[in-house]
């Protein structure tokens, strides 16, 4: 996010949802019905839970339902210099530190 606010010249405003806060987030709850209309069925293979995710409706709406099969690298870390250009672009909130984040765009990208 910080490389693309770099990138665009926007700032952009983060704010985490803290855990187990779960009925503020639309997809959590989108998730907690896609459980009920599972209603235990067993979901033995890809096909099976596409099918069965299909099927459901939120709010009247049907989702759209594909595969993926990517993967995405875990435990990606930066080096000690690199967070730190990182962290000059970012502004905490000192009331929710962790929740809301203020991103701010620097001047000629230190991303390559």
């Amino acid at each position: 996010m910080v490389e693309f606010s770099c990138h665009t010249g926007k700032t952009i405003q983060l704010l985490y949802f803290p855990p187990y806060h779960s009925k503020y987030n639309p997809i959590e709850r989108c998730w907690g019905i896609l459980e009920q209309h599972w209603n235990g069925a067993l979901l033995v293979d890809a096909s099976t839970m596409l099918e069965w995710a299909k099927t459901m409706t939120w709010k009247g709406i049907k989702p759209m339902v594909r595969l993926c099969r990517n993967l995405y690298e875990k435990g990606i870390s930066l080096t000690k210099p690199d967070m730190q250009k990182v962290e000059a672009c970012l502004t905490r909130n000192p009331d929710l530190p962790k929740w809301d984040i203020l991103i701010e765009p620097v001047t000629g990208s230190f991303f390559s």
